[in-house]
């Protein structure tokens, strides 16, 4: 099959959405398949409001013409409700294609927690953005029944994996050199919506560190000075963080599903939440980790799983099944000729399609 993808998030941003997609660009390229990227690089491009690493692309109808060119695909997927997005939706509507979106991030929260933008506007903008998707993949059972209630329709679970060749247990990161035990770390965006005050704030023996950067970066190093703040790393370092830490606390609940989650668990190390929406979908009680509205609770409760049957759980998770599930859910544009009907996909729960199956399905 050739795919398009229209994402406004990719590299050299870090985050659970340019992961997920880049590993499925690998594993369908492995499979035969061709996954053509439509993304900012290349383009002229803005920071978007109180995020500058993330680049709006600022002519976004040109940029989907010069990579796509005369190409038809065989289906399209629009990730992002962004600038791209919004103008591969014009595009395939005018065009009369079928196409599939995917919902990565409750925007209307990340707005109202960082700019006060009541939550109700932009909620109505994605109602009206993935009203004709013919799928919109979402990541967890739980998020699938918050955006029914907020007018949403057509919604598919595909949820996410880990790679367990990349993320396993091994030395623990030279960061850690030197600090009292045990470590607490967290990794992602260091912005508010993240949560980040409530896990620095907590009463907790040992070393809290935190891995990434963003806009909160500086208050929260003036706030939390005893707090280690790594900045940025390459994902390549990460599994070392992940697996010489002691519990990775996760302390968001804004997020749909917390990829760092499953990386780490896969490390072997448990994880610490509030019991909320992504923590739901990823852990499990008592043996992966622990969830508490006394987050301080979690944590400490955390220290004494066993690391080898957290990895254990991990391990079920497959990026194979993902990728399966992804080709499964996909439309042909204009609405024929597909290897299962809708009604087949929309009642078979996620990873019931096998590789086999999926290469059968597309004439491998």
């Amino acid at each position: 099959m050739r795919i398009v993808l229209v994402t406004d998030a990719w590299h050299p941003q870090v985050n659970g959405v340019v992961r997920t997609w880049t590993t499925m660009q690998q594993i369908l390229g492995e499979w035969g398949h061709e996954l053509i990227v439509v993304n900012p690089q290349g383009s002229r491009t803005v920071p978007a409001p109180s995020e500058p690493d993330l680049r709006l692309c600022l002519q976004p109808g040109r940029q989907l013409r010069r990579i796509l060119g005369d190409t038809v695909p065989d289906a399209l997927h629009i990730a992002t409700e962004g600038p791209l997005g919004l103008a591969a939706r014009r595009m395939a509507l005018a065009r009369g294609w079928r196409f599939t979106t995917s919902f990565h991030t409750m925007f209307p929260d990340y707005l109202q927690a960082r700019m006060g933008i009541p939550a109700a506007l932009p909620w109505r903008y994605l109602r009206w953005f993935h009203r004709p998707s013919q799928r919109v993949l979402v990541p967890t059972p739980t998020v699938r029944d918050i955006l029914v209630r907020r007018g949403l329709a057509n919604l598919q679970i595909w949820s996410r994996g880990v790679d367990p060749r990349k993320f396993q247990p091994g030395p623990p990161s030279a960061v850690f050199d030197g600090l009292p035990r045990p470590v607490f770390l967290s990794v992602g965006r260091v912005a508010r919506e993240k949560n980040l005050d409530a896990f620095l704030s907590l009463d907790l023996p040992g070393s809290k560190v935190v891995v990434g950067a963003g806009p909160d970066e500086a208050r929260l190093k003036k706030r939390f000075p005893d707090a280690v703040f790594t900045g940025m790393q390459h994902d390549g370092a990460l599994p070392e963080l992940y697996g010489g830490a002691d519990v990775f606390v996760f302390p968001s609940l804004t997020d749909t599903f917390g990829l760092v989650m499953l990386e780490a668990m896969a490390c072997g190390t448990p994880v610490a939440a509030f019991r909320s929406e992504a923590p739901l979908a990823v852990v499990t009680q008592g043996v992966t980790g622990v969830l508490d509205e006394d987050l301080a609770h979690a944590c400490r409760a955390a220290l004494p799983l066993d690391r080898h049957a957290v990895r254990e759980h991990a391990l079920t998770r497959s990026w194979d099944a993902v990728a399966s599930d992804l080709l499964a859910a996909l439309v042909p544009l204009d609405g024929t000729a597909r290897g299962a009907s809708d009604a087949d996909v929309s009642c078979v729960p996620e990873g019931a399609y096998s590789l086999e199956a999926a290469r059968r399905g597309n004439g491998r």
